[in-house]
């Protein structure tokens, strides 16, 4: 089985970041890999390890190891998985600095692996997703070209709440589905890398 992180990547009060990552959930969970049990699809919040500004001494591309109890616990969580799905926000052009710090956190964990983003703001937040390819980069992550890049202005539903509640057209799930096609597909190439020994068996 292929497991796949969906990962909120922001931890502000009264952030919109739950209720895109759930509908993220929701459609993923009638692709029909998952529906088949080829693969699993876990929501994975960084703000529930509440992770401090970058406190290990040494980074972690060097591989001396994590010294810290919150470190270890949030590898532990990436290392078992075989990709990601990124819900992120766009602030001021960026991801959010608590995305970036948990990134930052790990190297050998993330290595290997796939990826593809779900992005969301006045501008589909694709200024962020475009940063966080760069980072993914660094850390030896595939990630894939097919995004969900959704609108504050067209996507959400504002009637009810200032905040406003997704509401994602027809055209994104069917997008999403493209996208969990590829992350998939790429996860499955990548295992021979991060298993060469039992990848013929």
């Amino acid at each position: 089985m292929i497991r796949i992180a969906i990962i909120l990547g922001s931890t502000r009060p009264g952030r919109r970041v739950v209720d895109v990552a759930r509908w993220v959930a929701e459609a993923a969970g009638r692709h029909p890999a998952a529906v088949a049990g080829e693969a699993s699809l876990e929501l994975v919040d960084i703000a529930d390890y509440e992770l401090p500004m970058l406190d290990e001494p040494a980074p972690a591309a060097t591989g001396y190891g994590y010294l810290n109890a919150h470190t270890k616990r949030w590898a532990a969580t990436i290392d078992r998985f075989d990709g990601f799905v990124f819900v992120t926000p766009e602030y001021n052009s960026a991801i959010p600095a608590a995305l970036k710090n948990a990134i930052d956190y790990l190297y050998a964990e993330w290595n290997d692996k796939a990826a593809g983003i779900v992005s969301y703001g006045a501008f589909g937040g694709i200024r962020a997703a475009e940063q966080l390819r760069q980072t993914m980069g660094e850390i030896k992550i595939a990630d894939v070209h097919a995004q969900v890049a959704i609108s504050l202005y067209h996507d959400f539903d504002f009637s009810d709440s200032p905040l406003g509640a997704v509401a994602p057209g027809e055209r994104h799930e069917t997008t999403l589905t493209t996208m969990l096609d590829e992350v998939l597909a790429w996860s499955r190439a990548l295992r021979v890398l991060r298993t060469p020994a039992t990848a013929d068996k």
